[in-house]
């Protein structure tokens, strides 16, 4: 039984993050920031904006999200990028590994990045919980905590529901704060904090591609490649 030859790589220099998707993690990242810090104003965790405010900022930080991921959600499906973060078992214990202990040895990151894969197992199976589970969570909760006034009347036991409603909604933003945690810590080992940030800047990052994705690229996109 013969063995299908794996295909040679080179590695180049390629726009891998097209415009619209820099400006949505930017934007996403600048409004989940707004989140958090109004959010916690509103629970009672810091004075560092009044109340009033705080519920104003939150709700229109909120609503804004809540549209730029409809955009996005439109853009992953309609570019097939959503294949991206279809998680996969082969590679996750090795890259789990990595994390755990093989950065503190000085090992070499286990996944190297593809043309059509961006993302390690590890990465894409934690987008796909947040995108999946968790983002619907909070998206869901914080509707149903806005517009309280509209179906309390119509629900019995309102005050237990909006108790449920309301630790859901901020037992997902902590859970996206850990996120965001863990994410920037990860983007300190390996090649560095610059090295990592810089592709989600320019658009451009060092992959690996097939001759025929190479020759694709070159008579066809050429300004994806440096």
């Amino acid at each position: 039984m013969s063995v299908k030859a794996k295909p040679k790589l080179h590695e180049r220099c390629v726009k891998v993050y097209p415009l619209f998707e820099r400006l949505w993690h930017w934007s996403q990242m600048a409004l989940i920031f707004v989140l958090l810090f109004t959010g916690l104003a509103i629970s009672g965790i810091h004075n560092g904006i009044h109340f009033g405010p705080a519920v104003m900022l939150h709700t229109v930080a909120a609503l804004t999200l809540l549209a730029l991921w409809v955009f996005a959600t439109f853009w992953l499906f309609t570019t097939g990028t959503w294949r991206q973060f279809i998680p996969k078992i082969e590679g996750m214990i090795d890259v789990a590994k990595f994390y755990a202990w093989g950065v503190f040895k000085g090992e070499e990151h286990p996944y190297k990045k593809m043309f059509w894969r961006k993302h390690n197992p590890l990465q894409a199976a934690t987008y796909f919980g947040l995108k999946w589970f968790v983002f619907p969570a909070i998206w869901s909760t914080g509707l149903l905590y806005l517009t309280y006034n509209f179906w309390a009347d119509s629900v019995s036991d309102a005050s237990f529901w909006i108790w449920l409603i309301s630790n859901l909604h901020i037992l997902s933003a902590y859970v996206i704060a850990a996120f965001i945690i863990v994410h920037v810590y990860l983007l300190t080992v390996g090649h560095g904090f610059r090295a990592h940030v810089r592709p989600m800047i320019t658009g451009y990052d060092e992959i690996e591609l097939t001759p025929e994705q190479e020759a694709y690229l070159e008579t066809n996109e050429p300004g994806r490649l440096r």
